[in-house]
């Protein structure tokens, strides 16, 4: 964003200063307690940051390695849920639809390589769903689509636009098998940048931000200056608590109708198992906690390094882990271990179920 542009959304942020500020401070705890989250924290290689709301008021605010509460962090592909919560905003507004085909609106840009009928009857609910046509596994080094293979090329858009499509069958819900697959999230940024009033990074600011108090933000960009809407998105600690608060809140933010809640509601709706173990969404996962006072089901952005931004529903919680830890193996389950330990200490009234994390 250049910093004109950023200037005048600055500008409009404080048309909106009526809108009250975010919990400044956590509740008091007790020095052992805040010396043992603190100790956890430092010791799960890569974190930064942890924030555990309830009720939308702070049990836990820490910070490490450098960390504070200006830090914006790169959380990776937790900016895909964001994305998400853009295109149903675009949805409720009526400049998109779910059934929408996605590679009508790129008409300019034809030919394309590998066009045909699969790569057109791809729509805005097949991307966001990680279950469209296109060829394209970021977890098969061969795949075509892979995202490694995006980031070298000059024009991202183009790239993506080229990708093959996949021979595939559809199931009772009329989706493709799940592939996970960034540029699938990319083209939607992109789609939005071509349907909503001032582009996307305008239409984010306006929509999304700054109804919810947020600032400061930087997106990540291709070589062409598209904006990256499959991960890179960077925000605070307390901004990332600020949009899942919304949705805990069925789209709701201090009293305001942010997203419908029907909206919420299929952006939160189990439309995919992965082989993973979570389910899968609208570019959002779903995995159980395990807690000595119940099982409890979460909802989660999520992003390499083991950034989680989650909520459950049932406790009232949202809670977000940040770290730095990229490309490491096991790093999603360092940080479901960390966090149930969390949420077992504040929340379920007793010793944590995990004393330790394994830095492994």
């Amino acid at each position: 964003m250049t910093h004109a542009r950023h200037t005048l959304l600055l500008s409009l942020a404080l048309s909106l200063s009526a809108l009250p500020a975010h919990a400044a401070e956590p509740a008091a705890a007790s020095p052992d307690l805040v010396a043992q989250d603190r100790a956890a924290l430092e010791a799960l290689p890569g974190a930064t940051s942890v924030l555990l709301q309830r009720g939308g008021q702070p049990l836990v605010a820490l910070y490490a390695r450098g960390a504070d509460g200006a830090t914006l962090h790169d959380t990776r592909s937790v900016g895909k849920s964001v994305t998400a919560m853009l295109v149903a905003a675009a949805v409720q507004d009526g400049l998109l639809r779910r059934d929408t085909p996605v590679f009508a609106a790129f008409a300019d840009q034809r030919p394309l390589l590998n066009d045909g009928p699969a790569k057109q009857a791809i729509t805005v609910e097949d991307l966001l769903t990680m279950s469209s046509a296109l060829d394209c596994d970021d977890n098969q080094d061969a795949s075509p689509g892979n995202e490694e293979n995006m980031y070298p090329q000059p024009r991202w858009l183009r790239w993506a636009l080229d990708l093959p499509t996949r021979a595939v069958t559809r199931d009772a819900q009329g989706l493709a098998p799940w592939a996970y697959c960034t540029a699938g999230s990319f083209l939607l940024g992109q789609l939005l940048e071509r349907r909503v009033p001032g582009g996307l990074e305008a239409y984010a600011a306006t929509r999304l931000f700054l109804r919810l108090g947020i600032t400061q933000w930087q997106w990540h960009h291709s070589p062409a200056g598209e904006t990256m809407s499959g991960g890179g998105l960077r925000l605070s600690t307390r901004d990332w608590a600020a949009l899942m608060q919304t949705l805990l809140q069925r789209g709701r933010w201090q009293g305001r109708v942010v997203l419908e809640a029907a909206q919420v509601d299929t952006l939160l709706s189990v439309r995919r198992h992965t082989p993973f173990g979570p389910d899968y969404g609208e570019q959002f996962w779903r995995r159980d906690y395990e807690l000595s006072c119940g099982r409890f089901s979460g909802w989660m952005m999520s992003g390499n390094g083991g950034n989680h931004v989650v909520m459950l529903p049932a406790l009232d919680a949202v809670l977000v882990l940040t770290r730095t830890h990229y490309n490491q193996r096991g790093m999603h389950q360092q940080s479901w271990d960390f966090s149930t330990a969390l949420l077992q200490r504040h929340l379920c009234g007793g010793p944590s179920l995990r004393e330790s994390v394994s830095p492994g």
